[in-house]
C-alpha cells in the first residue's frame, strides 16, 4: 500500500483535544474520517443543506486529489449524505476543509461537536489531453447507455 505525506494545519485549538484530527478508523479503511469542528450541536432538517467546518486545512501534493465521501452509516441509518455525492479537494486549495451535508431522510438529525461526519480519500489523478477526432474506436457496447448492459 502506497503512502503520501500530506501537511495538515489545525485551524482550531479544539483539534487534537476536543475534536479528533482526521484518522483511519480501521487498518483496512480507505478514507480518513473527518470530524465536525463546531461549537454547539447542529440540527439538519429534512431536505436542508449545510456546510460543516472540519477545522483543518491540507496541502495535498500536486498530482493527487482529496475526495470527500459520505459515511455509510450516516447515509443508511439517518439519510445524511453529501448533496454533490463526492466533494473534490484540489491540490492547490489551502482553505478550510468543509463537508457539505444534506438530510434526505424524514427526520431531523443533530450533529454534535466532534462527530465524524464524512471521510476523505486521497488518490492520484491523471490529466487528460483531449485529441479531437471524427472517429472513435469501436467497442461491443458502442454508444449504448442507461441500462444497455442489462442493468435497469
Amino acid at each position: 500500500m502506497g503512502k503520501i505525506d500530506i501537511k495538515i494545519k489545525y485551524l482550531s485549538d479544539k483539534i487534537g483535544k476536543e475534536i479528533s484530527p482526521p484518522f483511519y478508523a480501521s487498518d483496512g479503511a480507505a478514507g480518513m474520517d473527518l470530524s465536525a469542528c463546531i461549537d454547539s450541536p447542529l440540527t439538519i432538517y429534512p431536505r436542508q443543506r449545510v456546510k460543516v467546518p472540519c477545522g483543518i486545512a491540507l496541502a495535498i501534493p500536486k498530482g493527487y486529489v482529496g475526495l470527500i465521501y459520505a459515511r455509510s452509516g450516516l447515509g443508511a441509518n439517518h439519510g445524511i449524505t453529501l448533496p454533490n455525492c463526492v466533494g473534490v479537494i484540489d491540490s492547490d486549495y489551502r482553505g478550510e476543509i468543509m463537508c457539505a451535508l444534506t438530510n434526505i431522510g424524514d427526520e431531523p438529525y443533530t450533529i454534535n461537536p466532534g462527530d465524524r461526519i464524512c471521510q476523505i480519500v486521497f488518490t492520484p489523478i491523471a490529466k487528460a489531453n483531449l485529441i479531437k477526432t471524427d472517429d472513435l474506436d469501436d467497442t461491443g457496447r458502442s454508444s449504448g447507455g442507461f441500462g444497455s448492459t442489462g442493468l435497469n
